[in-house]
């Protein structure tokens, strides 16, 4: 049987990597600013699936992931980095 979510049920492992980086930019990032940024360097994205990103509800593509890191300024692994599955083992 193939595994499309981690055990608590998200979709994906960035989310809450893509959540606390953002709120920790300075000056204050949105998630419809966050959108505007991606979609200005090229990915067709919109502040609901920010949302849906970050709460876990929603997929990422490696893609969005690759830009994410770059507007971040940190590494792909970082955005990956799985807090919760640390804390459970």
């Amino acid at each position: 049987m193939f595994k499309h979510q981690t055990k608590d049920g998200r979709r994906n492992l960035c989310g809450e990597q893509v959540r606390a980086l953002r709120l920790a930019m300075r000056p204050k990032v949105s998630q419809r600013k966050l959108a505007e940024m991606m979609q200005l360097k090229g990915v067709d994205i919109e502040k609901t699936a920010i949302r849906r990103m970050e709460s876990g509800e929603r997929y990422v593509t490696d893609i969005e992931l690759q830009l994410l890191a770059e507007i971040f300024g940190v590494s792909v692994e970082e955005l990956l980095h799985d807090d919760k599955a640390e804390r459970r083992e």
